[in-house]
């Protein structure tokens, strides 16, 4: 199912055939779009949006942009350093700021935005996109590229273990999303997101 939100025609062109790889060329239509690439920690969602940057894209780091503790329901800004080492608070109140979120969809300066990372709170903006992809891989491949990050989230223990209870239940997966096999390289992965959407 695709999600889409009414906007009017901005006249914008998508440039963007010519930035693919592999010799794709998706044919994308008229207009501003905005994109969602979701998935679970050490999906590849950062690695991602740095491979669209270096092929010419918008796309917006969400976890690093606009993600901060906060209650997922209202918003209200939360004080992480009481609750430093609870993996699980962590987790559930990372959220994306809303209005930041809503503002940057708005923005008719880009073609066309990707928006990466997980968010919390995704229900509450994810009509705003276009379509939503959400990055899947192996457990083989998430054990290899969490024992990758030294120093990032899921180093620790009780990190590494919700990120495979919550790998094996997919319950922070948003529904009806395109789902991308991102066991594969960083450039086969971006390539069949572009590749998708037309």
């Amino acid at each position: 199912m695709q999600l889409r939100r009414t906007m009017q025609d901005s006249g914008h062109q998508l440039g963007v055939p010519s930035l693919l790889q592999g010799g794709l060329r998706p044919e994308l239509s008229v207009g501003v779009r905005n994109f969602l690439v979701e998935g679970g920690s050490g999906t590849g969602k950062t690695s991602v949006c740095d491979e669209l940057q270096q092929r010419g894209f918008h796309a917006i780091h969400g976890d690093r942009e606009l993600a901060y503790q906060g209650d997922p329901e209202t918003g209200q800004k939360l004080d992480a350093a009481e609750h430093p080492s609870d993996a699980e608070f962590l987790h559930r109140h990372h959220i994306w700021d809303v209005p930041k979120v809503q503002f940057l969809v708005a923005d008719g300066s880009h073609p066309v935005t990707f928006f990466c990372g997980g968010s919390r709170n995704v229900q509450r903006f994810i009509h705003l996109f276009d379509r939503v992809f959400v990055l899947e891989v192996g457990l083989k491949t998430l054990h290899r590229r969490l024992n990758n990050r030294p120093d990032e989230w899921g180093s620790e223990p009780a990190e590494r273990a919700l990120i495979l209870r919550l790998h094996a239940t997919g319950e922070d997966i948003p529904p009806n999303a395109t789902s991308i096999d991102a066991n594969r390289s960083i450039a086969r992965v971006v390539d069949a997101i572009l590749a998708r959407c037309g």
